[in-house]
């Protein structure tokens, strides 16, 4: 991931554990993991924060991040949600892990989070399993509106290469649905031109479509693609702290 750095001291914390209490395949190359911590606590957490899982693979140990995907309100298991990379040892590693396994890991970390609703409109965009850290960050935010009285309008525009990786697809009708201010739409597209997509309907949304500029934005995806995103909303007028991203 690339986003705003860890805080101070972040390393020096101590590595809790959690044991693997139920495993969810979205799809067969998209795995869930729930996570419950063997101390019995409850892990505080900000939506959009990561855990970094340590990997044992023998001949090396590695550290690597996993979003949250559960909502801090919920005192069940944590969830993390990823998926295989070809030639991934690490992700290779976690699809082995069974029911009563333990994971050591550490954190929460991270900055590209939301603790309240938005003051303006906000537009989320998300590819794949990016959309982990998005879903606590959606119920955090439209949580906070309905207590609060007219809530400004969030849009999401969610991409995938096919219908079978649009992941918490129910969910997300549920709330556009049942939340007046979330609307959300999805991009199908293969592989090598999802953020070509991302991309024109950004532009074509916020930057042709709409003189506003007061919205706020969180982007979160693989690679070059995010930055090319955030480097469009930023440079057509949008405020440079308005525009929350994170790169995997």
């Amino acid at each position: 991931m690339t986003a705003d750095p860890l805080p101070a001291g972040a390393g020096k914390r101590a590595a809790p554990n959690a044991r693997v209490e139920k495993i969810f395949d979205h799809a067969s190359d998209t795995r869930s993991l729930f996570l419950s911590l063997t101390s019995g606590k409850h892990l505080r957490f900000i939506p959009g924060q990561f855990i970094s899982i340590t990997i044992p693979l023998g001949d090396e140990t590695r550290s690597r991040p996993y979003s949250i995907a559960s909502d801090p309100e919920d005192r069940g298991p944590l969830e993390i949600c990823f998926n295989r990379v070809a030639g991934g040892r690490g992700a290779g590693w976690m699809f082995e892990r069974r029911v009563g396994d333990t994971i050591d890991f550490s954190g929460p970390f991270g900055a590209f989070t939301i603790d309240r609703a938005p003051e303006a409109q906000a537009g989320f965009i998300a590819e794949g399993t990016a959309i982990a850290p998005i879903r606590p960050m959606l119920k955090r935010a439209l949580a906070s509106s309905s207590r609060e009285g007219a809530p400004p309008k969030i849009h999401l525009i969610y991409a995938a290469p096919d219908r079978e990786h649009i992941l918490y697809a129910a969910e997300l009708d549920e709330l556009a649905r049942t939340a007046p201010n979330f609307s959300y739409e999805t991009v199908i597209a293969p592989p090598e031109k999802i953020y070509d997509r991302l991309f024109e309907l950004a532009q074509a949304r916020w930057v042709i479509g709409d003189a506003d500029r007061t919205r706020q934005f969180y982007i979160c995806g693989v690679g070059k693609g995010v930055i090319r995103l955030r480097d469009l909303l930023r440079g057509a007028g949008y405020e440079r702290r308005a525009v929350h991203y994170e790169q995997w």
